[in-house]
Formats: C-alpha cells, structure tokens, sequence
C-alpha cells in the first residue's frame, strides 16, 4: 500500500520540531525489547486517507530507520546495536522489528462534530479537540503552535505560505525553500536548525502584522491579540485570501526597499538581526501612509536618518527594543514610527494624503 497515499504525516496541525537520533534510536530499542508503545491517533479524512494527530514523529522514525536515514545510538540496552542502521542489524535483530506492531486509535470521519468550548465559546471539530487533549501533556506547544492547530483554514493556510516566500526568508535569515514542495526539502537540515522556523515563530511574525493592522483590536496581551485574530478569520475566503497575500507582500517590498535589503534592525551592525517589535512599527506605519507610498520610498534618505537618530542611545533603543510590550507600548511604538515617516516624506518636500 502506498502510504503517501493513505496516510499525512504533516496535517496542518502538527509542530514542526523533529525528534533527536537519540529519541528516535530509543523508540528503536524499546520495539526491540518488546516495551509497550502508546498507540498512535488517526483522524479519517477524505478518500480514506488518514491524518496523524498523535504519533507523527513515532512514525516518522521508523520510517526513517526501515530506509537506513539514521543509525543508532544512545542505546543502554542493546548497546552493541550502536552506530548501526536497519540494513546492518544481525537478521534475527530485523525480524523482531518487522514484527513489531503499533496499535492505532482512528476517529472515523462520521465523528466528526461541532463542539463548543464553555471557556471561550470557540467552535471546534473534534479532531481539533482531540488534538489539544492529546497535547496537555508532553513536550509543552506554544502559542503559535497551538493556534496552528486549532485555527485551521485559509488564513491559517496563508500565514503559512507568506512565511515560505523568498522575500520573508531572506529578511530574517530562514534557509529558503525550494520551488517543488519536495519531501527532502520540507526536511531540509538547514532549516531544521533555524529557531523561528522550529517554533513557528516565523508565522507568528506573520500574523502579528494582520492582528495590528487595525489600532481598535490592539487592546489585552499581544497574545489574546494573535489569538483574536486568528479565529475571527477562520471563514476567510479565497478572494479574502488572496487580497490579504498581495497587500502583506507589498507593504514588506516597500520596508526591504526602504532600508537597503536590511529592514527592522535596532543597530547598523550588519550582524544584527531584525526585531519583531520593530517589525511591528515599520509594517504598520507603511501600511498606514499605504497611499505615500511612492513619496515614502523617494524620501528614504531622510526615512533613514530619522530613524537611526531614534535609536542613538541605548535609551531610545529600549524604547522600540519590544521588552515592554503592553497594548499601549505597541500602539506607541507604531504611532511613533508613523510620525517619524510622515515628518521624512515632508522633510523630502512631499505632502501626505
């Protein structure tokens, strides 16, 4: 059976970290020895094809050892396995592990049903549900994770596609897709050892420009704010979808023009890396003087320098460095940047809308 065809192991709502050699070499043993594995959960989707909601790095591993992409290590037990893959284990060794079974829990697809949650009122389908059960405990998921997994849909799916476009991943230092979705570039090492791609940390910088956009929702923790704003796009559609890619794309085009390719840096230091709280301000002033933009980008030299001079003394860095992060501090940060552009375009001699 081919199991690219029946089985996902990446539905939209699992992490992206992956489990070390030495974990996966462990679960390896434990087969071996004949320790009971917990089950791994299933949620039947279209066609007969299954999605892992629990499990997918259990079955990423033995997949990989079955293909000799790994070779143990770590081992206690059956330490005289060390440094070998699956080709090389003595024969006897290779039958006990083709014999191996893990059993699977599946949730049929007439499961599936809407379930509202007393706390919050969010409407949630029941692999959704399921999901956060299986996950209070265990390798604790962040914020972004979670709202991977429970926000799914167009605006989740976009968040995602924007943070894979070259542009995005130049500007904070992701290693680049390829253009062919292959298997070995969604493994791509490299990237795998990026912190905001293993965190997700690369959609969250995402959707914090679509949850600030508008200054009436910036109020709470910027996580009730992240969170509000994914679930009131939930029902996004295709032509929402697409409006939304296209202004995201523009307005980051005009802040890596603006800055020579080195956008929302709190130091000339060409080492520094950029700053999410500066993405902030910068993003959302562009946004907001979106009808300046062409006077914007023609003063750039005095966009420049009256950004740099904001940022002249470790006081004024603090200032946008995001360690405050209030509701208050982030509209303050923003509206900031929104003068320090409109009094540039007019220090160039253009006017504003």
């Amino acid at each position: 059976m081919d199991e690219s065809r029946t089985v996902n192991l990446r539905p939209e709502y699992q992490r992206r970290s992956r489990w070390t050699n030495k974990q996966k070499s462990l679960l390896v043993e434990s087969f071996l020895l004949n320790i009971p594995i917990p089950p791994i959960f299933l949620f039947e989707g279209d066609l007969a094809r299954y999605e892992v909601m629990d499990g997918q790095q259990r079955l990423l591993a033995i997949r990989e050892f079955l293909s000799n992409q790994f070779k143990l290590s770590s081992l206690t037990v059956l330490a005289p396995l060390n440094g070998m893959n699956f080709a090389q284990l003595p024969p006897r060794t290779k039958r006990t592990l083709e014999r191996a079974t893990l059993s699977a829990i599946v949730l049929l697809k007439e499961s599936r049903a809407a379930l509202r949650d007393s706390t919050t009122s969010r409407i949630l389908e029941l692999k959704k549900f399921v999901f956060e059960r299986l996950n209070t405990g265990g390798k604790q998921l962040n914020a972004q994770e979670i709202r991977n997994a429970i926000y799914s849909g167009k605006f989740n799916d976009l968040i995602i596609k924007l943070a894979r476009k070259p542009l995005f991943t130049e500007i904070w230092g992701i290693p680049p897709y390829s253009d062919d979705n292959s298997e070995g570039d969604y493994e791509s090492p490299e990237r795998k050892k990026n912190n905001l791609y293993k965190t997700m940390g690369d959609c969250q910088i995402v959707l914090r420009f679509f949850a600030l956009r508008e200054e009436g929702r910036i109020k709470g923790s910027m996580r009730s704010i992240l969170d509000n704003r994914m679930e009131d796009w939930m029902q996004m559609d295709d032509s929402s979808a697409l409006s939304a890619e296209k202004e995201y794309l523009e307005r980051l085009d005009v802040a890596h023009s603006l800055f020579d390719k080195k956008p929302f840096r709190l130091s000339k230091d060409e080492t520094s890396k950029p700053s999410e709280s500066m993405y902030d301000a910068v993003m959302i002033a562009i946004d907001r003087l979106w009808k300046d933009k062409d006077q914007l980008l023609r003063s750039r030299v005095e966009v420049k320098t009256r950004y740099w001079a904001a940022l002249d003394t470790p006081e004024k860095i603090e200032q946008f460095s995001g360690r405050a992060n209030t509701a208050s501090d982030v509209k303050r940060r923003i509206d900031a940047m929104t003068t320090m552009f409109s009094e540039a375009i007019r220090d160039a001699g253009f006017h504003t809308s």
